[in-house]
């Protein structure tokens, strides 16, 4: 995956930005944070807030926008005239990022069986009443290796679509 001299990662929520930082922080991405505008990861979810404070700032190289969510569907508007300066990828966590905690814990074919949502699984299930907790999401993936497993058990077995990308392709 070619990346721009300019980078911005864009994430849908919490779980997801903290999973970033931690990943970020650990060095085990395909960007690093000083190569992200602003040196941080955005919490800027609509294309046309993301242009007003990004990209009307001059740039004259392109920005590859990495955008973490759980939605294949979700739309990123941007105007006619920044469209050539700004590639979008999307890495979809569907049907949600606490996906993670179900493949790590070894439950997914409990949770197949129970027709809940993730989210749902973990707190019912699992126990995990905080698992949308930045201070649980910290914890629980501490050691960036167990949460590094997690992702590409995720890719080996979700039903990833072609041309999609996923947590595990943006990994070093």
């Amino acid at each position: 995956m070619e990346l721009s001299k300019y980078n911005a990662c864009i994430c849908e929520g919490t779980a997801e930005q903290i999973i970033i930082d931690l990943l970020l922080d650990n060095d085990k991405l395909i960007f690093s944070r000083e190569e992200l505008l602003e040196h941080e990861v955005l919490r800027c979810r609509s294309g046309k807030k993301f242009e007003e404070q990004y990209l009307r700032k001059g740039f004259t190289e392109q920005i590859t926008v990495f955008r973490i969510l759980d939605s294949r569907r979700e739309n990123f508007k941007i105007s006619k005239a920044y469209m050539p300066k700004v590639k979008v990828i999307n890495v979809i966590t569907a049907p949600e990022i606490e996906m993670l905690v179900i493949f790590n814990e070894g439950k997914y074919t409990d949770y197949k069986k129970s027709g809940k949502k993730p989210s749902e699984f973990c707190k019912a299930d699992l126990k995990f009443s905080d698992v949308k907790n930045s201070d649980f999401v910290k914890k629980y993936f501490a050691d960036v290796d167990v949460l590094i497993k997690a992702i590409h058990e995720y890719k080996r077995v979700s039903d990833v679509k072609i041309n999609e990308t996923t947590l595990a392709d943006i990994l070093k």
